[in-house]
């Protein structure tokens, strides 16, 4: 089990420290505002409302002996630079911090911060990739130059296996997995689908109607698989 303190409890910063809490790890909350401490105490560890700009409070927190410090205050630039050297001196090992623009990453890894997330920015990128195909049920930007793409399997891979789609040297994509819906019957005697999700699948499997297809590579290669119907 690890050890999270997220500073700032806006809308990403809950997310992420809901989304830790919920997978079993220590979380430690920090906001300046007393409401949105309140608001998170109850799905968190600890939640404490404290000026995280405030070097001996941040102290006084033990906020040191966390494994990683998730800095999310993005838009209040002197704040987040201000807390993620704070971090930095306590000596903390890991410091995650959002920013909104590039040139404020570039600040933010100058002194100190060892990953910056731009989740705004990502999520557009996700947005945009997601609306360009009906098909495409989820774009997961993965760097500058690759993705993950989960994609309804266009009509043209329907009853063929994998070997003959050749989508790796045609598309030089790797399906990584394919979810299929399996309907089943329940002690009611009722129809139930299921989903099943078939991982490193091989190349004698063969794509069938609503399967589902989670494909990773170049962005640019992805952009390829967007456009089959």
């Amino acid at each position: 089990m690890r050890q999270f303190a997220v500073i700032g409890l806006g809308r990403f910063g809950s997310s992420v420290a809901k989304t830790l809490s919920e997978k079993g790890h220590q979380v430690l909350g920090i906001d300046i505002n007393i409401e949105k401490v309140q608001n998170i105490s109850s799905l968190i560890t600890q939640a404490v409302q404290i000026d995280a700009t405030d070097g001996k409070a941040l102290r006084k927190l033990a906020a040191k002996d966390v494994d990683v410090a998730i800095v999310a205050v993005g838009k209040n630039l002197e704040a987040s630079i201000l807390i993620t050297l704070i971090l930095k001196e306590m000596e903390v090992k890991e410091i995650v911090t959002k920013a909104v623009e590039e040139i404020q990453g570039k600040v933010l890894r100058k002194i100190g911060a060892t990953k910056v997330v731009f989740p705004e920015r990502d999520m557009g990128i996700q947005l945009a990739n997601s609306l360009i195909s009906s098909q495409i049920i989820e774009y997961i930007n993965l760097s500058s130059d690759y993705g993950v793409i989960e994609i309804v399997a266009p009509s043209i891979f329907i009853d063929n296996s994998l070997q003959q789609l050749n989508i790796r040297s045609k598309y030089k994509a790797n399906v990584i997995a394919i979810k299929k819906k399996i309907p089943s019957i329940t002690d009611k005697g009722d129809t139930e689908i299921k989903q099943e999700i078939n991982i490193s699948p091989a190349g004698n499997d063969i794509i069938k109607k609503g399967d589902t297809l989670i494909v990773i590579g170049k962005s640019k290669d992805i952009e390829k698989l967007q456009k089959l119907k």
